[in-house]
C-alpha cells in the first residue's frame, strides 16, 4: 500500500503515521502538511529517516502540488488536514472554510481523477452539536454545528458523501471525540493544562467548567482510523470515542494532583461563545464490524500524557510563543 496522509505533521497526523509505519512496515506513507503553527516537523524526527516516509511541504489548497502528489498513483488518502481549534475558528473563520471546505474539495477533485482507490475522511464528533444530559451520538444523530469550526467539518463530511453518492467514490468517514497524548499543541485542553502548571501559571477553565467531553487517547484512535482504511465499508461512518465522560474541572483537578498542585491554581473565565454543553460517542458500531477496542484506561493514559509533556519541554516549549 502507498498512502498519502494529510497533516501529518499535526497532533493526531503524526501519531497516525507512526502507527501506521510500525504495523504495517511494507506500507509507503507520503506525508503532506502546510506546516501551519499546529503542523510541528519535529513531531517526526523519528521517522524521518525511514525509507518508507517521504514528506512534502504544501497546501491541499494548491491543485498543482496535488496533482503531482496523487500523480504518484497511491491507493488510498487519509485526510487529517484541517483547521481545529474552536477558539480560532470565533476569531478568524475565513481561514477555516478555505482549508477544511475547499482544501477537502480540492483533494476529493484530484482523488477522484487520480483513481484513487479509498479516500478516508477524519472528522469530528462536534459535527453533531451538543447533548443533552442524557444520550450519545451516533452515526445516524442529524448533524448540527454550532461553532464555525464544527460547520466547516460538517461542510466537508458532505462534501465526501456527496462524491461518494454522485460519482461512486470508495469514501469513508470518522468522526471521533477529543483526543489527548503525546505530541498535542499546547493550546489544547490537557496540553495547555499541564505546560501552564509546569510554569506555575493560572490555568483557564471555560465557564463553570462543567461542560464534558468524551477523551479518547489518541493511540486508539489512530489503531480505529488503521481499521477504517482496510475494512470499513464504502460510504460509510464510523464513530471512534474512548468511552470517558469528563467534565473540564476533572480533567483539570486530575492533572493539578499529577502536578502536586490545588485549586488556587484554576482560573475560570468568560464562556466561549456557543460553547457546546456535552459531546458523547457510541462508538458501538466500529466495536461490531470492525472489531476496534480502545486499549488506554483514561486515569493510566492521562497519566502518560502527563508524564510525557514533563520529559519533553523541548518539544513544547517553543509553540508555547505562537
Amino acid at each position: 500500500m502507498h498512502i498519502v496522509v494529510t497533516g501529518g505533521c499535526g497532533f493526531i497526523g503524526s501519531n497516525f503515521i507512526r502507527h501506521v509505519l510500525a504495523k504495517r512496515p511494507g506500507w509507503r506513507v507520503t506525508n503532506v502538511d502546510k506546516l501551519t503553527y499546529a503542523g510541528n516537523p519535529a513531531s517526526l524526527l523519528d521517522v524521518a529517516g525511514n525509507n518508507s516516509y517521504r514528506f512534502f511541504k504544501g497546501d491541499i489548497c494548491d491543485r498543482a502540488l496535488m496533482a503531482e502528489i496523487f500523480s504518484t498513483a497511491p491507493d488510498a488518502v487519509v485526510h487529517f488536514a484541517a483547521e481545529s481549534h474552536v477558539d480560532r475558528s470565533i476569531s478568524g473563520p475565513e481561514i477555516f472554510v478555505q482549508t477544511n471546505v475547499l482544501g477537502t474539495q480540492v483533494l476529493l477533485e484530484t482523488a477522484r481523477r487520480a483513481k484513487t482507490q479509498r479516500f478516508l475522511h477524519v472528522s469530528t464528533d462536534e459535527v453533531y452539536g451538543s447533548l443533552g444530559p442524557t444520550g450519545l451520538f451516533s452515526e445516524t444523530t442529524p448533524i448540527a454545528p454550532n461553532s464555525p469550526y464544527s460547520a466547516t467539518k460538517a461542510s466537508s463530511d458532505l462534501l465526501v458523501q456527496a462524491y461518494h453518492h454522485t460519482f461512486g467514490m470508495d469514501t469513508v468517514m470518522t468522526r471521533c471525540s477529543n483526543n489527548y497524548g503525546p505530541y498535542q499543541f499546547p493550546e489544547k485542553l490537557i496540553p495547555l493544562l499541564v505546560t501552564n502548571l509546569m510554569d506555575d501559571l493560572k490555568i483557564p477553565i471555560y465557564g463553570d467548567g462543567k461542560n464534558v467531553r468524551d477523551w479518547i487517547h489518541v493511540e486508539d484512535h489512530c489503531a480505529g482510523v488503521l481499521l477504517v482504511l482496510e475494512n470499513g465499508k464504502a460510504g460509510e461512518v464510523y464513530n471512534l470515542g474512548g468511552g470517558n465522560e469528563r467534565e473540564n474541572i476533572d480533567i483539570a483537578t486530575q492533572i493539578m494532583k499529577h502536578m502536586g498542585k490545588d485549586e488556587s491554581s484554576v482560573r475560570y473565565v468568560e464562556d466561549r461563545l456557543g460553547h457546546d454543553r456535552r459531546y458523547a460517542i457510541d462508538a458501538s458500531k466500529a466495536k461490531r464490524e470492525l472489531g476496534w477496542e480502545p486499549q488506554h484506561g483514561f486515569e493510566a493514559g492521562l497519566a502518560a500524557t502527563v508524564a510525557w509533556y514533563k520529559a519533553n519541554e523541548k518539544w513544547w516549549r517553543p509553540l508555547k510563543k505562537t
